[in-house]
């Protein structure tokens, strides 16, 4: 406790040092500091609070005898210290320290021809749907043809950001069923990739103007009828790295642009930590939502209205209520098992 407390005072002074707030990059990284000890911090505080009252409990039984108020004051105080500690050691377990980010989510119709572009939208309006339920904010990149890009921004607590929510619907979602276009009647099964990268703040990466080549040109649309008169459509092309990011739904060139260059940053970031953690990598497939666009983590299937995650065996037969944007029990079960293996990580 007397670490997790000194800590805290230690980067709230340094919040208002002039020298770290003149320092962006140092700034930033003490706030994100900050943010993630202090609900650890907040736990001590209740701690200490419930330790007092223990104290005094034991004090005054002390003095003045057998008393049932106090003893049942002292009972309740000591169930409280008891579940102050179990709490302050799942909030000190180390966070991703991603969870604080907004994100950019980026789905693409996978195997299934057609019907695998269908399934891309209806993912695009379960997701979008679910964030909105989340109080996030979602602003649409891109959309049509099978790909959809859009942010979620906004945050629960100064620790849980959207990627602390969207992480765990990166992955192959699988669907089963009827197509409207599928005259016998069978059962068809497509999929679709959702990739969720934490937005990159202009501090996570730093992109050289020289290694970009940007081309404008002309938007167009389905069959490839031009829907624009001006060249506002831009490609940046990352020379470095040979990532290409298009972006045409805006009829500015520089919304277009900006648009590109954050979902470019947000590639890039991913890629770092990929590289970063590649020694990890035997570790990290079995962690709960590693991104993998390989896996298939999530069954959702018509005929007998169910839907099922792979990575926790949780089958929910509630697949409309889901596709509506109702997905928080998987989250739930998601985030509580990753904090299980999260734990047994750090007591190993």
């Amino acid at each position: 406790m007397d670490q997790i407390e000194s800590r805290f005072a230690e980067l709230g002074e340094q919040m208002t040092d002039p020298e770290v707030i003149g320092d962006r990059e140092r700034y930033a990284e003490v706030g994100r500091a900050y943010r993630q000890l202090e609900p650890a911090a907040k736990l001590a505080a209740e701690w200490r609070l419930a330790s007092d009252d223990a104290a005094g409990a034991e004090e005054l039984l002390a003095e003045a005898g057998e008393d049932s108020e106090l003893r049942e004051l002292l009972t309740t105080a000591r169930a409280r210290i008891e579940e102050l500690v179990e709490e302050i050691r799942l909030a000190m377990v180390e966070r991703d320290p991603n969870d604080d980010k907004s994100v950019i989510v980026e789905i693409q119709g996978g195997a299934g021809g057609e019907e695998a572009g269908l399934w891309a939208g209806d993912l695009y309006r379960m997701l979008t749907r679910y964030a909105e339920r989340r109080g996030f904010t979602v602003e649409p990149l891109e959309a049509g043809e099978g790909k959809y890009t859009f942010a979620v921004k906004g945050s629960h607590s100064p620790q849980d950001g959207a990627y602390s929510v969207f992480k765990y619907e990166g992955g192959t979602h699988r669907v089963q069923r009827i197509p409207a276009t599928e005259s016998q009647g069978r059962i068809h099964t497509s999929t679709a990739t959702v990739a969720v990268l934490p937005e990159a703040e202009d501090v996570d990466v730093e992109i050289d103007p020289g290694d970009l080549q940007i081309d404008v040109y002309r938007s167009s649309g389905p069959g490839g009828q031009s829907v624009n008169t001006t060249d506002s459509a831009v490609r940046i092309t990352h020379k470095p790295t040979g990532l290409v990011v298009s972006m045409q739904d805006e009829k500015s060139q520089l919304q277009n642009r900006e648009k590109a260059l954050r979902v470019l940053r947000a590639r890039l970031y991913e890629r770092a930590l990929a590289e970063q953690q590649a020694e990890l990598a035997a570790d990290r497939r079995s962690q709960v939502g590693t991104g993998d666009r390989s896996e298939k983590i999530r069954t959702y299937n018509y005929g007998e209205r169910r839907v099922t995650d792979h990575r926790i065996k949780l089958t929910l037969h509630s697949l409309d209520q889901v596709l509506e944007g109702e997905l928080g029990e998987f989250t739930d079960a998601l985030q509580a098992d990753e904090r299980r293996r999260r734990l047994e990580r750090a007591a190993a």
